[in-house]
């Protein structure tokens, strides 16, 4: 008959440590890359909208960002970005400034192309469809989720590019233009790739798509 050894106090903790260790090892290189795992995405065709003309969607990596659009409040700038947005414009183009936990930027058309990404001089590229005036108010709050035009230190240089807001920016506030705020998928942006130690990320996220809802 087959005694049974029986573990000594010290196999149990050595046992338990490569336990621990075993699942420490899964988390940092099975789960953690994967940072899409535990953010919900959004289905738009399954969401009721008041002004469904008014709602675009901006596919990412890990899912849908949707946006409701302020055409009441910047006519002439939400009209800039829903021709942009229909003409496909934005597809491929890299969140080229990132500051974690306060926005993400994106919507350089000439250097942000994801087969023709500038390092030199991402930031600084024009639509060619010239720039548009300031739309600015003293009513709209750039709370956390306001998406507003990107601008040079002048006014009335709006273009292509656009913000969004990951915290609350009351200095905002009457200095840019705000076009819309994001409904569903906030936290999506907070996976958008950053770099710490620069507000311009050397190997940024793009988007996927951006369209109308009504398209």
């Amino acid at each position: 008959m087959i005694e049974k050894v029986k573990q000594t106090t010290s196999e149990k903790l050595l046992l338990a440590l490569f336990i621990i260790l075993g699942i420490l090892a899964i988390y940092i290189f099975v789960i953690l890359p994967q940072k899409c795992l535990f953010i919900k995405d959004y289905d738009p065709n399954k969401i009721t909208f008041q002004n469904p003309e008014d709602i675009v969607v901006l596919n990412v990596d890990c899912g849908n960002i949707i946006i409701k659009l302020y055409p009441e409040i910047s006519p002439k700038s939400v009209k800039r970005f829903k021709m942009l947005i229909e003409s496909k414009k934005y597809d491929d183009i890299a969140f080229h400034r990132v500051i974690k936990n306060v926005l993400v930027q994106s919507g350089d058309l000439e250097f942000g192309k994801k087969d023709k990404f500038n390092y030199l001089y991402i930031g600084s590229g024009k639509s060619g469809f010239g720039t548009i005036k300031s739309e600015l108010n003293n009513q709209t709050d750039f709370k956390i989720g306001t998406v507003g035009l990107a601008r040079t230190n002048k006014l009335d240089t709006e273009d292509s590019q656009f913000f969004i807001l990951l915290k609350d920016a009351p200095l905002f506030k009457g200095e840019y233009t705000p076009i819309g705020e994001v409904i569903y998928g906030l936290e999506i942006l907070e996976t958008i790739s950053d770099d710490h130690r620069r507000e311009y990320v050397l190997r940024p996220d793009f988007i996927n798509s951006f369209k109308l809802l009504q398209d």
